[in-house]
């Protein structure tokens, strides 16, 4: 399938979109990766293979934790707050290191950055269970989330930039892969786990061995510096002035669609957490089994596999992605109240439930590639969605853990995670308007 899609990538010169046609003449300017000569299809080949591998990355650092948490909690003498504290330490990683993404690549080119995100994904995953002690822990967890962050915002960058008339195409098939990653994580780290003997921190170290292969592919892009310099491309073309001034033009904060899609980036990400962090203790506290609980999480993960594909597909073909918002949504509802009431007995069902809705994850990472026009704007609006949206996620988890420790069940949790549902469809579809943050900011 990889081979196919660059093929068709390196026979395109003059980049069309899957948007409507009236975007055409507005993404002919950009720069692509062929500036000053044609790019050989083993390049292409090789930038589709660090994608996917990078993509499978994402996750496991979370799921595999999420699968383990009791274990880990028993281990580190955490309490259910504490734990509640773990489970928000991505989004705090993320909104913290994520920001720091499009400066990073402006001056060392994205290549090079998500080689170094996969560097310290790979140290952080081989070093967090052997650090001692909770601080220990949360401090490798961190290394590993840094790569992460700057790898989340810098996938769509890399993708707008080298493929910008396969956007939806490309947009699924690294969230296909985020979501396998994440499915497998899951699946097979309780039983990995066994097979090493039972201890905990074997199971979560392994992860560092897919890390490590990420880093790879990257390897040769660490010095292409124009991969992601706007300055170099802006003199290749001959257009170093408007490269220059393009960035510091877009006031991102300014843009209403930015905001809606960074609040529903950010309440998404609070649902998405919750379920990777928690829902494994939620079905093992009705009864169910440890490694059954395990299973039931990776599959919520494996729904998002191939409705990670068909859904960016899909929604650049709409001008208006608000209907695919209240889908979504509506699964998500129904899959809280599943919980609610008969956690043990519809487990699967739920579970399926809540994998479909947490496919707003890719729709996000779609609606910043199809909400702005150019290169830096995706660059500017994938940093602030994704920033601004992991600060507003924080408190969830956290949230869920005080309640659970102080209730006693998961009644209260399961309420709040119903209420924000409901603001995340309103702005989720407020967000899927056919507008762009640079006509907006411009007003």
């Amino acid at each position: 399938m990889m081979v196919g899609m660059t093929g068709e990538e390196t026979r395109t010169t003059t980049p069309t979109t899957e948007r409507a046609p009236d975007r055409a003449a507005e993404e002919a300017p950009m720069p692509q990766a062929p500036v000053a000569a044609p790019t050989r299809a083993w390049t292409m080949r090789l930038l589709v293979a660090g994608i996917v591998l990078s993509a499978l990355n994402l996750r496991p650092a979370i799921t595999s934790l999420g699968a383990l948490l009791e274990e880990v909690r028993d281990g580190l003498g955490m309490s259910a707050s504490v734990a509640g504290l773990l489970t928000s330490v991505p989004t705090l990683c993320f909104a913290v290191f994520g920001v720091m993404a499009p400066r990073l690549a402006r001056r060392f080119g994205p290549g090079a950055v998500v080689c170094v995100g996969m560097v310290a994904i790979t140290v952080g995953l081989l070093i967090r269970p052997y650090a001692g002690g909770t601080l220990g822990f949360l401090a490798a967890s961190a290394l590993a989330l840094m790569g992460i962050a700057v790898s989340n915002v810098l996938m769509p960058v890399i993708v707008k930039r080298w493929f910008p008339d396969r956007v939806g195409s490309m947009t699924g098939l690294y969230s296909m892969a985020m979501a396998l990653g994440t499915a497998a994580a899951a699946a097979v780290t309780v039983p990995v786990t066994d097979a090493l003997g039972g201890h905990w921190q074997s199971g979560l170290a392994v992860w560092a061995v897919l890390a490590a292969a990420a880093v790879l592919p990257w390897i040769p892009f660490v010095r292409e510096r124009r991969l992601a310099d706007a300055r170099a491309e802006g003199r290749a073309t001959g257009t170093g002035a408007r490269a220059r001034g393009e960035a510091p033009a877009l006031r991102i904060t300014r843009s209403r669609t930015a905001w809606a899609l960074a609040v529903f980036f950010g309440l998404q990400a609070t649902a998405a957490y919750i379920t990777m962090g928690w829902m494994p203790q939620i079905f093992r506290d009705a009864g169910v089994p440890a490694s059954t609980a395990g299973l039931l999480l990776a599959v919520t993960m494996v729904m998002g596999v191939p409705l990670a594909f068909v859904i960016p597909r899909l929604a650049t073909r709409l001008p208006r992605q608000g209907p695919i918002v209240l889908v979504l949504s509506a699964c998500g509802l129904a899959g809280y109240a599943g919980l609610y009431f008969a956690p043990a007995g519809g487990a699967w069902a739920w579970a399926l439930l809540l994998g479909v809705a947490n496919c707003a994850f890719p729709l996000a990472l779609t609606m910043v590639g199809m909400r702005a026009r150019t290169g830096v704007g995706v660059a500017q609006l994938s940093a602030f969605a994704q920033s601004t949206g992991y600060l507003i996620s924080i408190p969830g988890p956290i949230l869920v853990g005080v309640l659970y420790q102080h209730s006693g069940g998961w009644g209260l949790p399961l309420t709040l995670m119903t209420v924000l549902m409901i603001p995340q469809m309103l702005v989720g579809v407020r967000a899927g308007r056919d507008r762009t943050v640079e006509e907006e900011a411009a007003r």
